[in-house]
């Protein structure tokens, strides 16, 4: 399977959670069921679809699939769990300081982050034209969130408290880092990506399985156990959320095994403006000039950072010299 077929998948479905989510609401714009259970529940379907090819792998293949069992590996799994649970918590304590806008313009720090981690821990070296196209990218993704002066988003842009700036800052390096260090335990063995996400998944159950209980314990139980209202209000569109939210997650780790953070930062970039674009046809939304001015910065980007170079610039022919005969 090709890499950019996947990517333009992930696009694809990455577009599609922010949409099906907004399907999902009431009348009222909220929701019948519990949107914190919606990340356990797709940690069970991932784990679940993981199992299931990994017993097919052993089934079809002439050679028994490489699983590593040794607890010293298996425990680096947990990491990314951790990192991805501190990452939430630092989210919430950054909406204190900043507009729900500005922290969304700010995320876009993750893109140069998991570039300069890229190059850093990966030890993959970028040329500069991609650093170009990367920056590129960040500035195109920026430019399509950034409302007119009209909005009053010139004022509040750069009006939030420096601890929420800092914090936004922290919380790009962390989300960088979870996925890079995601990919560098996938790519430093040859196991089976169904065995290595069976580890990943199982870590992603139970921290979501704590996450939910802290979330009793906050609520004073006042709805009662989790278990007791897993199900509750979920519709066929809240379904959707929860395959969508794993398929898209079960396809970044096939990018991160057979590609690299660079290439999910793009598919997952180019999604949040397929959703913009989307979304004035679905839910009546205008279209802004800084939309399409984003939209066309990061076409600029992808072309700059995947053409390869003699077909980006037209370089002289070197003419070879002709040799002389000398006289005898």
């Amino acid at each position: 399977m090709q890499w950019y077929f996947v990517a333009a998948l992930l696009t694809i479905l990455t577009s599609s959670q922010g949409i099906l989510t907004k399907l999902s609401q009431n009348k009222d714009s909220t929701y019948d069921y519990d949107t914190a259970t919606v990340p356990f529940l797709g940690e069970i379907f991932k784990l679940l679809v993981s199992c299931f090819f990994l017993w097919r792998e052993k089934e079809i293949s002439p050679t028994p699939p490489k699983l590593t069992k040794e607890w010293r590996s298996m425990r680096l799994f947990l990491v990314p769990s951790v990192i991805y649970l501190f990452h939430n918590n630092i989210t919430f304590l950054t909406l204190k300081y900043l507009s729900p806008s500005t922290y969304q313009i700010m995320g876009n720090l993750k893109i140069i982050t998991t570039g300069i981690l890229f190059r850093i821990f990966l030890e993959r070296k970028l040329t500069k034209l991609q650093w170009m196209a990367i920056l590129l990218l960040a500035i195109g993704t920026t430019t399509s969130q950034v409302k007119g002066c009209g909005d009053s988003m010139c004022e509040s842009l750069l009006s939030g408290h420096i601890t929420g700036y800092i914090l936004a800052i922290v919380s790009a390096f962390l989300s960088a880092f979870a996925g890079i260090y995601t990919e560098y335990l996938l790519k430093k063995n040859n196991d089976s990506l169904y065995w290595q996400n069976i580890q990943l998944y199982t870590c992603g159950v139970f921290f979501n399985m704590g996450w939910l209980i802290v979330g009793d314990f906050q609520s004073g139980f006042e709805k009662g156990f989790w278990w007791q209202r897993i199900f509750n209000g979920y519709t066929l569109t809240a379904w959707l959320v929860v395959a969508n939210l794993a398929s898209s997650g079960l396809l970044v780790s096939w990018l991160m095994k057979y590609a690299d953070n660079i290439v999910k930062v793009y598919a997952t970039s180019m999604a949040m403006l397929l959703t913009a674009v989307l979304s004035q046809f679905l839910f009546d939304v205008k279209a802004t000039i800084q939309l399409v001015l984003g939209i066309i910065i990061c076409m600029i980007s992808l072309h700059l950072y995947f053409t390869p170079v003699h077909m980006l610039v037209d370089l002289p022919a070197i003419e070879t010299p002709v040799r002389r005969e000398e006289d005898p």
